[in-house]
């Protein structure tokens, strides 16, 4: 199984839909590969520019609640997927989101506003998450200290994640 965490993008804005992850003229490619420059390019976010190297170099996304509204496409957690972003930290997430990043193997945590709170004190901080996906926590550490949360995941979506996403689950079991 991968290991989860890495250096933290934190994007300070609720309601990020999955046109702004991915753009719809991009749905086209017939590789996930030809994704990879276009993520995040239609956001609107004060003081966001997608081309931002420590974007390039994040594997972990800390935003707020509604993160990937919109259409029901799986090309939204596949750019995080080959940018290397493994996990989506997120007050809250649209239904259909959320299990398409399980279904690719990867992680979309949700916590609650507080504990989100606590995360983005440490933005502007090159900040650094570890995810100990076995004990259901992670942890948070940059120049202004380091903080640990616990956090739940449903048994299946457990079994998504060890098993490297849905294809892997159902080849193991059916």
């Amino acid at each position: 199984m991968k290991k989860f965490g890495g250096k933290v993008f934190f994007l300070d804005r609720s309601d990020i839909n999955t046109d702004e992850i991915i753009p719809a003229k991009y749905l086209t490619e017939i590789s996930k590969d030809a994704l990879k420059p276009h993520i995040l390019e239609d956001l609107k976010l004060e003081g966001f520019n997608a081309c931002d190297p420590a974007l390039r170099n994040s594997r972990v996304i800390v935003t707020r609640g509604n993160f990937g509204c919109g259409s029901s496409r799986e090309h939204a957690p596949w750019v995080f997927e080959v940018n290397d972003i493994n996990a989506v930290i997120a007050s809250g997430f649209a239904r259909i989101f959320r299990q398409n990043m399980f279904n690719c193997g990867m992680l979309a945590i949700e916590l609650p506003d507080n504990a989100i709170e606590a995360l983005f004190a440490h933005k502007g901080n090159e900040a650094k998450i570890d995810i100990d996906f076995k004990n259901n926590r992670l942890t948070i550490e940059s120049s202004r200290g380091k903080e640990t949360i616990g956090y739940t995941i449903s048994e299946f979506d457990r079994a998504l994640v060890e098993a490297g996403g849905w294809v892997e689950f159902a080849d193991s079991k059916y």
